[in-house]
């Protein structure tokens, strides 16, 4: 599979594209980047790297960090973890609060604002310094040290983030927090506050597509039966209230930011990542779901 040109063509294709998105500007750091960036990168089975646009740049990770928080998390407690957190998708927005109520404050799923903050609470739990815990893991996963925090974009979303201390709050209500609020949410809005070239992105998540194997150590990270679980949960929950079109049009697990970043894997395959902007009203960005869409229709290939 010639992956370089058939990324070069769709990346042509998408771009001539009117995009019909808008930037996330409710969080006011992120209204300040370029709407007009675009770049994809895919890296197979082998370490290759196929990129076309701008994958050079940095990006913050958003909520696709939450998928890096939740293995973590399920590679220590094992399914002890969904007695706090479910597995189910939420056909709710992201940041809702009516589900809480009903199911006693036990979130829908790992990637709704809701789960990812129980999640935060376990690695409070876990972890003396999780936020340099989880910096580290997540450079090993992409091969690079010198990925970092940005101060400015958890600053931003710490000042804006009303609704989810209303979360955090709520669901210590129900006895489903055990830290201060306050330290739950200040390593939320870090770890979404990661950032990432797509390139990056690509190999850190090659691991769920390698058994749960990390494959630059050999480390197994993940038995493949967690690893299958988290793929699911991809497949199920990655995309907001949008998961059952992504995986109607493109057939893959993944995950998307309000930062404009899109990953998904092929297990075995690839992986591959988009970032554009300029997001649909689902929160997703707009020109990934075109580029995806494409390449497993033009490459035939998908889980399906």
């Amino acid at each position: 599979m010639n992956y370089q040109l058939l990324l070069e063509n769709i990346y042509n294709e998408v771009k001539s594209l009117e995009s019909k998105g808008e930037i996330a500007d409710y969080i006011s750091e992120l209204a300040k980047i370029n709407p007009d960036k675009f770049g994809v990168s895919l890296v197979d089975s082998a370490g290759n790297i196929f990129e076309v646009g701008d994958t050079k740049e940095t990006f913050s990770i958003q909520s696709i960090s939450k998928v890096l928080t939740t293995a973590i998390i399920f590679a220590k407690k094992g399914n002890k973890l969904w007695k706090r957190v479910g597995f189910e998708p939420s056909g709710d927005p992201f940041n809702s609060l009516i589900q809480l109520e009903y199911e006693n404050g036990i979130p829908r799923n790992p990637f709704i604002n809701a789960g990812a903050l129980v999640i935060a609470d376990l690695m409070l739990d876990y972890f003396d310094n999780p936020k340099e815990y989880f910096l580290d893991f997540v450079r090993v996963l992409a091969d690079n040290p010198t990925i970092q925090v940005n101060e400015k974009i958890a600053q931003s979303e710490a000042e804006h983030g009303f609704r989810n201390a209303a979360l955090v709050n709520f669901i210590k209500s129900y006895g489903n927090i055990n830290n201060n609020p306050e330290d739950v949410l200040d390593f939320y809005y870090f770890q979404c506050a990661i950032e990432m070239t797509t390139t990056d992105l690509s190999k850190c998540f090659r691991v769920f597509a390698n058994q749960g194997v990390i494959p630059n150590t050999n480390e197994l990270f993940l038995s493949k039966s967690q690893c299958k679980k988290m793929n699911a949960l991809m497949q199920m929950c990655g995309f907001y209230d949008q998961a059952g079109e992504f995986t109607f049009k493109v057939g893959l697990p993944g995950k998307s930011g309000v930062g404009g970043g899109v990953v998904a894997l092929l297990p075995n395959q690839y992986t591959v990542t988009v970032w554009s902007p300029k997001l649909n009203k689902k929160g997703n960005s707009y020109y990934a779901l075109e580029v995806l869409e494409r390449l497993t229709t033009e490459t035939g290939t998908s889980i399906f």
